[in-house]
């Protein structure tokens, strides 16, 4: 017995000795929240509730924590830390509240609350004495409790990619980097988590990912995801013991729905996955308004032609429709086309909706403008037709509604990432007119670091449209700038874009950028030349497809109307192409239509996301650029 004792005697002593190297113990004060704490060690949230689970639900002040304390860094780092220097004394006057007294010192209730105990009971009264914090961030060399090191940043990580492979957020890795650009760059050197490698997670491409968002609990990401919690749970095991938490990168399967990662889009071609050949029923309502053309004089008719955007528009559309039906025959699906004659005006939209039965048709396409595809999307609701918007974004996004056009949100998201992406360190300038106010300042957001430059204005304090030469000239680096203009007024185009070209030497590279190519831009004041010298980048719902490229349908559009297709007959074979494919692929086009399959054909691409309370959107937008007199896709 006493052997027993003896033995267990020496195991305690080794493994406490073992468990103090590894460890450190944390006394909570009052007010203090787990984030404070985990900041104080450089460790994280996660990090703290791993080892006390009991503080996911209620933290109590005196309570001892136990805070992770891992191998020793081999090199010390320098990190701001802030430090008590004392205090002030301030007598609290009539009418002054906790919040108008912190605002007055520049810091927070909780740090006078932190300093003056009694305030988390008592209410503040005119007359007390309450202590001021005095507070100074200085720059310190530490080991930082041995729980973070230095990392490379290996090709093709971005953020959420290494927030994932050290068990935090984005925003954590963030906090731990405070120095961090807007994106990562290969080879750079930035703090994680000292975890050891064993303990690092490797995304796995036959997985999609999720971010989770604030308030999300495990009853909705269910709803959304359609996951249960044991599931969620068994793919990430640290779920399991901290909850979820917002900014937590979760593995999910591939096949769900609301996946947040860029990375997990998967590129098909639907013609390989058809399983549905029943025949198919279109309808689309074009603005022809054939009343006004006099079928008999061939002349005039070529003159109504090309005087009748609308007609224009409609009969090119028409042709790539038709060829869209004649190659989804070719591939087995078998398509029953009604075209309808709107007129361009609503009260014949109504008569044909009254005329004709549209409850059978598995989709419409139509019409053309904003008001009508509204009243048509309107009377089919109830019946659940899917109506798509081809050329406009709709006014309304109803629960049937599908648009095919980006949204400008979408576009300038677009661009934010693709210059994100950009593993070449650049500087941004934001040029815009004040009609644009809104998105040079959301701009500023996504950039900080960028520097905002607006028109001009003249004696009458009235937009000018213009700026001067050491407006730009001043805030320009060496190496590569980055500016995006965002105006709808060609002249301010044409002055912005010929001043910045004649910047353009071996000390400066220049790319000019916009979040939504407005018409200013193919002004005749603007020169092509300054736009392809400027490598001018533009998000697009379409890219311009090569001429001189082999494709099928090209080719047999000329030599069927001897001509090359323009947009709206390309716009026209797309859009349809993908609609009979996704209808071959699934029951419906509701259940073919998911975020994580991106269809793309000769000039545009289709992804599709649904709103939660509407309809469904197309996320898939192109970059594009000038480069030598011609548009083209451009890529990182």
């Amino acid at each position: 017995m006493k052997k027993f004792v003896l033995v267990f005697s020496i195991m305690l002593c080794v493994s406490f000795n073992t468990y103090a190297q590894n460890y450190k113990t944390h006394k909570v004060q009052q007010g203090e929240t787990i984030a404070e704490i985990a900041k104080i060690y450089k460790v994280t949230p996660f990090d703290i509730y791993a080892l006390n689970p009991d503080t996911k639900t209620k933290l109590e002040p005196n309570v001892v924590l136990i805070i992770p304390k891992t191998k020793i860094l081999e090199n010390p780092v320098t990190v701001e830390e802030i430090q008590l220097l004392g205090y002030k004394s301030h007598r609290v006057k009539r009418k002054e509240t906790l919040y108008s007294i912190a605002k007055n010192y520049n810091i927070t209730v909780e740090d006078i609350k932190k300093h003056n105990a009694r305030l988390y009971s008592e209410n503040l009264r005119k007359g007390d004495k309450i202590k001021i914090p005095n507070y100074s961030t200085v720059q310190v060399t530490t080991n930082l409790g041995n729980t973070i090191r230095k990392y490379q940043v290996l090709p093709k990580e971005g953020k959420w990619r290494v927030a994932f492979k050290f068990g935090i957020s984005v925003s954590e890795l963030e906090e731990l980097n405070p120095q961090l650009g807007d994106s990562l760059k290969i080879g750079e050197e930035i703090n994680v988590p000292n975890i050891a490698n064993n303990e690092e997670k490797e995304v796995d491409e036959t997985f999609g990912y999720y971010t989770v968002l604030p308030k999300e609990g495990f009853y909705r990401l269910k709803v959304k995801l359609g996951m249960e919690q044991e599931e969620i749970e068994n793919l990430n095991p640290g779920v399991s013991v901290t909850g979820l938490k917002e900014g937590m990168i979760l593995k999910v399967p591939k096949s769900v729905d609301a996946i947040s990662s860029p990375d997990a889009i998967e590129f098909v071609a639907l013609r390989s996955r058809m399983t549905n050949f029943s025949k198919k029923r279109l309808a689309v309502m074009l603005p022809f308004r054939l009343q006004r053309i006099d079928l008999d004089s061939i002349a005039e008719t070529k003159v109504q032609i090309e005087k009748d955007p609308y007609l224009s528009i409609s009969l090119d559309f028409h042709t790539g429709v038709l060829m869209a039906v004649d190659s989804a025959k070719q591939l087995g699906i078998s398509t029953g086309l009604d075209v309808y004659d709107t007129k361009s005006r609503t009260a014949e939209v109504s008569k044909l909706i009254s005329d004709n039965n549209f409850e059978n048709y598995d989709a419409v396409i139509g019409p053309l403008t904003a008001d009508n595809f509204d009243r048509v999307a309107v009377s089919l609701k109830a019946a659940n037709v899917p109506v798509i918007s081809p050329l406009t974004k709709p006014n309304t996004l109803h629960d049937n509604v599908f648009q095919t056009i980006p949204s400008d949100d979408l576009l300038l998201k677009t661009m934010v990432s693709f210059v994100k992406q950009d593993s070449i360190p650049n500087h941004v300038i934001i040029i815009a007119d004040s009609k644009h106010q809104v998105t040079s300042n959301l701009l500023k957001k996504e950039f900080p670091t960028a520097k905002q430059l607006y028109s001009r204005k003249n004696k009458e304090e009235e937009e000018a449209y213009y700026i001067l030469t050491d407006d730009v000239k001043d805030q320009l680096k060496e190496g590569k700038n980055i500016i995006f203009l965002e105006t709808e007024n060609e002249g301010f185009a044409s002055n912005v874009t010929s001043m910045i070209n004649a910047f353009i030497d071996e000390a400066h590279e220049i790319i000019l950028m916009t979040t939504n190519k407005s018409r200013a831009f193919d002004g005749a004041n603007v020169s092509n030349y300054d736009l392809s010298n400027l490598r001018f980048h533009y998000p697009s719902p379409n890219r311009p497809y090569d001429i001189d490229a082999t494709n099928t349908f090209i080719k047999r559009y000329k030599r069927e109307y001897g001509t090359v297709p323009n947009r709206f007959a390309v716009r026209g074979f797309d859009l349809t192409m993908d609609i009979l494919l996704r209808l071959a692929f699934k029951e419906n086009l509701y259940q073919a239509a998911t975020n994580t399959i991106e269809t793309e054909y000769v000039e545009n691409k289709f992804r599709y996301s649904k709103k939660m309370f509407g309809g469904y959107y197309n996320e898939a937008v192109y970059v594009v650029k000038y480069d030598s007199l011609k548009i083209v896709e451009a890529k990182n």
